[in-house]
């Protein structure tokens, strides 16, 4: 088995996608803010929005482990405090920490990821794991920018509520059932991996579709400095499906 060298210090090759994921998530806010959305475009523009704000939060989750600018924390920290924050006003630090809590010791007493130890269907699971996370003082601030932004800076408030705040609940939704449920759940057999997780067996186009490849969690847990673009490929690498000098990679 082969396993994916960590990049380089100075390797800034996902500052691209990061900056194609910022800059997209910027626009079609300005877009669904200001201008009036016909019903038929309104589905479109909810599940655009939905899969940029998950781009946010796996964005961040490289800058976590330090992989969106190796070899410069600062930039690294920024651009990642900058996507948790417009995300849903979460603290990267914080995240950052629990995330890292959460490698340690996966599906565990300690990780934050997990359930309360004795009820791991999707719903219980999944008010234990908003409850780990989500703070008054983010409800407070939302609620806060909700008002200013629309009595007074005058922005729609049906367009506010549809294309501003439901897209990041439904990525939250989204990252929680393909990066935490469905890897981290016991299977029948339980776990045989000291990561305590499995990858899910999806073709790279719906795994980047449901997850940015955050389904292919057992890769990620086995070598998490590889960034998210990566995945696939260390994925293939790590199986042996990769050539190498006319032989397979393992």
């Amino acid at each position: 088995m082969s396993v994916p060298a960590p990049p380089s210090p100075g390797d800034l090759r996902s500052l691209l996608p990061a900056g194609v994921i910022l800059s997209l998530w910027g626009a079609s806010w300005l877009a669904v803010a200001w201008l009036p959305i016909t019903p038929a475009l309104a589905v479109i523009a909810v599940l655009v929005r939905t899969f940029l704000c998950t781009g946010l939060f796996i964005t961040a989750h490289d800058a976590m482990h330090g992989t969106l600018a190796p070899g410069r924390p600062r930039l690294n920290d920024g651009i990642g405090g900058v996507c948790t924050v417009l995300f849903a006003g979460f603290s990267f630090t914080a995240l950052r920490t629990a995330h890292h809590a959460h490698h340690a010791t996966p599906a565990q007493q300690g990780d934050p990821d997990w359930h309360d130890g004795e009820h791991p269907s999707y719903f219980r699971w999944l008010v234990a794991f908003g409850a780990r996370y989500v703070r008054w003082w983010q409800v407070v601030g939302i609620a806060v920018l909700h008002n200013v932004l629309v009595r007074i800076v005058g922005l729609p408030e049906p367009n506010m509520w549809m294309f501003v705040w439901l897209p990041p609940i439904l990525a939250a939704l989204q990252l929680f059932t393909f990066g935490t449920f469905l890897p981290h759940r016991l299977p029948r057999h339980g776990h045989t991996s000291s990561h305590a997780t499995t990858s899910l067996d999806l073709p790279v186009w719906m795994s980047f579709l449901t997850c940015y490849h955050f389904g292919y969690h057992l890769t990620h847990h086995a070598v998490p400095w590889v960034p998210w673009w990566r995945l696939p490929h260390a994925r293939r690498q790590r199986l042996g499906r990769v050539h190498t000098h006319g032989s397979h990679a393992r």
